[in-house]
């Protein structure tokens, strides 16, 4: 039931800010901050409403790596915006953090949460671009650098293998964990 709900509430909240976000580049700009924004409380309150405490965790995990790995990526690799505003366009910030919420909604509640946070999460993309924060390839990064670290670090919660990864400043690496 919740999950019907979480669907229908995300589906609505994507098609109502398509009308606001046609008005101006500042309109698309608006709406997709707006729509991240929701995806990366609506990761941590469905845990939380479900008292399921791991999968908070977990969305934590998802959203912080991929902020982490975006961050480092605009630094080793300047970018012009579209709009002239800086050199951090390369990747897209907002679309990897709203696709790791949106795979984390996904890997952790099934396809019924997954599919609505996509959706919106596609939104956000498409809004980056209209906005003219970014060019079509920093929003596929991003999207990809976000589902990636959503679905590696969110696992079921009757999962029996978990696969996290790790680094500092001196080394990386991925720590894998079995249940018997």
């Amino acid at each position: 039931m919740l999950r019907k709900r979480c669907s229908a509430i995300a589906t609505l909240f994507a098609l109502g800010l398509a009308a606001p976000a046609a008005a101006s580049e500042k309109g698309w700009d608006d709406a997709g901050t707006i729509a991240k924004n929701a995806l990366v409380v609506a990761a941590f309150a469905v845990p939380a409403v479900q008292e399921d405490w791991d999968g908070a965790l977990q969305a934590g995990g998802s959203i912080g790596g991929t902020i982490l790995v975006t961050q480092g990526l605009k630094e080793i690799f300047p970018s012009r915006r579209p709009d002239g505003s800086d050199d951090r366009s390369f990747p897209s910030g907002h679309t990897s953090t709203s696709f790791a919420a949106a795979a984390t909604l996904h890997n952790r509640y099934g396809w019924e949460a997954g599919l609505p946070a996509y959706v919106v999460a596609s939104f956000v993309g498409l809004s980056r671009v209209e906005a003219r924060k970014h060019r079509v390839g920093d929003v596929l990064v991003g999207a990809a650098i976000g589902t990636a670290t959503g679905h590696l670090i969110t696992r079921k919660a009757n999962a029996r293998v978990q696969i996290v990864p790790w680094g500092d400043t001196k080394s990386a690496g991925i720590d894998m964990t079995l249940r018997f």
